[in-house]
């Protein structure tokens, strides 16, 4: 069994051998979204590098983002030049909780090139 990414959403899925070739989507319906996004894009005339999200998505994302960056600047400027284990612990919870924020945010595309 090997692990791929769906070619529509990103997520990784389990992809089991075997005859024929391998899977590309998480879903069959993922399948279906991304012909109706290339059959999009080229009416658009989007580049296969071009992806539409939605800006509240899109905001969202950067929105958790900046509170990873944030936290990695505490964590910085708290442990500048300290030895305590005590603010090491601190730390590293505070920058847990920023990273877990990020951890598993997605943002679907709306339309992609071929």
């Amino acid at each position: 069994m090997s692990v791929r990414k769906c070619r529509w959403c990103g997520v990784a899925f389990k992809n089991a051998g075997g005859p024929g070739r391998p899977r590309e989507f998480c879903k069959r319906s993922h399948r279906q979204r991304l012909y109706e996004a290339e059959r999009a894009a080229a009416k658009l005339g989007l580049g296969s590098d071009d992806v539409l999200v939605s800006k509240r998505e899109l905001d969202a994302l950067r929105d958790r983002i900046y509170v990873l960056e944030a936290a990695v600047e505490d964590v910085r400027s708290d442990l500048a030049g300290s030895h305590d284990l005590q603010d090491y612990a601190d730390a590293y919870v505070h920058l847990l909780e920023g990273a877990l924020n990020v951890v598993g945010a997605r943002i679907e595309p709306r339309a992609i090139g071929s």
